[in-house]
């Protein structure tokens, strides 16, 4: 392919060029032609202009390049970031899990008995229950008395919010080594709440406080003191008769009772309407919200 006559002698000016396996490669612009030539100088092809010319790829090059002293230019994290290894699911290998043993070769004399036997290690019973009885499973749980608020202290006047004293201030006298409830009472003279256990979800702690340290709880009031006697299962014959016999409080709550509200009584009365503030239920009128109250 040759040059117009208007165009034989001009300079075209290189507009690009680029290595391949063949060589050196070099783009020319002349009019509405590209030219390339081969460090050769021999004329290759035309391409119209608009045409897109391949050019060679890149050869594979690694991400991380090593720098002079054979240091890495990325580090470890960068790396990681780089493959985005973060949305590869890791699956853990499990080893290899060993099966025991669960039978040996016990040699057995005689010709004829075939010199050796396979015996299981653990004999098994000859007996087994006739029916599936259901075992409770392993646990190492253990019951543990709840931690208490730190407003829940001994003195503290609470406000009951379930049961049949629903509604009642009582003052906190302790909590129970056992079972972890509160022990509250009323004291039962003045609202007739008598010795209770109480869970501590139950109550509101209030900000009044009761000076109880004058008050000595014996030993004997424990989980032990409130729990109820079975009932008697009635006969067949007895089945329809209605029994006249119901709870009643033994004569050992009585007088724990009695000597417990005594000291508390004193100290309520040392404070000037104290009293009256105990007697009185707990209740929301119209426009009152309990999150917005400071008890």
């Amino acid at each position: 392919f040759e040059l117009p006559a208007a165009g034989r002698g001009s300079q075209i000016k290189i507009t690009g060029s680029w290595l391949s396996g063949a060589g050196l490669f070099c783009s020319a612009k002349y009019n509405d032609f590209v030219f390339c030539f081969h460090e050769c100088n021999l004329l290759c092809r035309p391409f119209p202009v608009g045409l897109s010319v391949k050019k060679m790829a890149k050869p594979h090059a690694s991400r991380n390049s090593t720098l002079p002293g054979g240091v890495s230019r990325l580090g470890r994290a960068t790396v990681y970031k780089k493959k985005a290894l973060y949305k590869r699911k890791k699956v853990a290998t499990k080893p290899a899990a060993k099966d025991a043993a669960t039978t040996k070769v016990k040699q057995v004399g005689g010709d004829k008995n075939g010199k050796t036997r396979t015996v299981p290690l653990q004999k098994e019973s000859r007996f087994y229950p006739t029916e599936d009885i259901k075992r409770p499973l392993r646990n190492r749980k253990t019951q543990r008395p709840s931690k208490l608020r730190q407003s829940l202290t001994p003195g503290t006047v609470c406000i009951l919010l379930a049961g049949r004293h629903r509604g009642k201030r009582v003052v906190l006298l302790k909590q129970l080594d056992n079972s972890g409830l509160l022990l509250v009472t009323g004291p039962y003279k003045v609202n007739g709440v008598p010795l209770r256990r109480v869970p501590a979800s139950y109550v509101i702690a209030t900000q009044t406080k009761v000076d109880v340290s004058g008050v000595k709880l014996s030993d004997k009031i424990n989980d032990t003191l409130f729990k109820r006697s079975k009932k008697a299962k009635r006969s067949s014959d007895a089945m329809f008769e209605e029994s006249a016999a119901g709870y009643k409080v033994s004569d050992e709550r009585k007088s724990e009772q009695e000597s417990v509200d005594t000291a508390v009584l004193a100290a309520i009365g040392k404070e000037p309407q104290l009293k009256r503030y105990m007697s009185q239920l707990f209740t929301l009128r119209k426009g009152q919200f309990p999150h917005e109250m400071i008890f």
